[in-house]
């Protein structure tokens, strides 16, 4: 991603941190994103650079009007005035907006530590399950079949927002459902100024293991640290972490590995 890209990013985010977030935001929000999609007249005429200001301003009031919340307009006006160029940057920032006030919402209501978790698990037991995975990822399925599937084993079992934004993550343009959750959760983590590691280890972390770690990842990175926490009894023993693009490999699995590398 450009620098030009992650500031118009940042501008975004900024703009939606600006106004006051309800949990209907976030749906307003995600209905433009649909929008668009079925509509690549409206995307191209949204994005078009030869555009003078006020004709996007005068068709935004002409469609939108007082349809949309207050809240949504502005994201929507701000959105629209970055003057991307790109149709499909349109309908990404937005679903990034959608995204950030679904787990504003879930913050404000005090649950997104445990919309945090359980978007993790739930991505973790999909991924263990290829007959599940394929179900959800099946694009030749109706995707309102595949939503169903994930509200049917969520309800009643996670908060709303995790449904939702799980349901939402079922219809991802282009990554995988895995993928799609991962940056959710860099997101929920970026809302509270945390770096997002992954951790990989032989054996479940006990609650004393799982703070230390945390404790040292966050002096080195100079920031607090949210920890997802993956087991997998093939890296033998010791721990794997991931922030970003580094890896910090301190399992035996890995040392084997590296070894081997060099003897052969």
């Amino acid at each position: 991603m450009s620098s030009i890209q992650q500031e118009r990013l940042s501008e975004l985010d900024r703009v939606l941190d600006s106004v006051q977030v309800t949990p209907d935001l976030s749906e307003e929000l995600f209905a433009l994103v649909d929008l668009l999609d079925r509509q690549p007249a409206l995307r191209r005429a949204l994005t078009d650079p030869g555009a003078e200001p006020q004709a996007r301003e005068a068709l935004l009031q002409a469609l939108f009007g007082s349809r949309l919340s207050e809240a949504a307009r502005t994201v929507l006006h701000a959105a629209v005035g970055q003057r991307s160029g790109s149709p499909s940057a349109l309908a990404a920032s937005l679903e990034r907006q959608g995204i950030r006030a679904a787990l504003s919402s879930a913050q404000l209501a005090g649950t997104l530590d445990a919309v945090e978790d359980e978007l993790f698990r739930f991505e973790r037991l999909v991924a263990a399950d290829p007959e599940l995975r394929a179900a959800i990822s099946d694009r030749s399925a109706p995707l309102d079949a595949r939503q169903q599937l994930v509200d049917d084993l969520l309800r009643g079992r996670a908060d709303a927002v995790t449904t939702f934004l799980a349901k939402r993550a079922v219809a991802a343009r282009s990554k995988s459902f895995e993928l799609t959750i991962g940056s959710y959760l860099t997101l929920a983590a970026a809302l509270r100024q945390r770096a997002l590691a992954h951790v990989l280890v032989a054996r479940p972390l006990t609650q004393e293991q799982h703070d230390r770690l945390a404790a040292v990842l966050g002096r080195q990175l100079g920031r607090d640290v949210s920890l997802q926490v993956v087991v997998d009894p093939d890296v033998i023993g010791g721990v794997q972490v991931t922030v970003g693009d580094e890896i910090i490999d301190g399992t035996i699995a890995g040392r084997l590995h590296d070894a081997h590398q060099q003897l052969g």
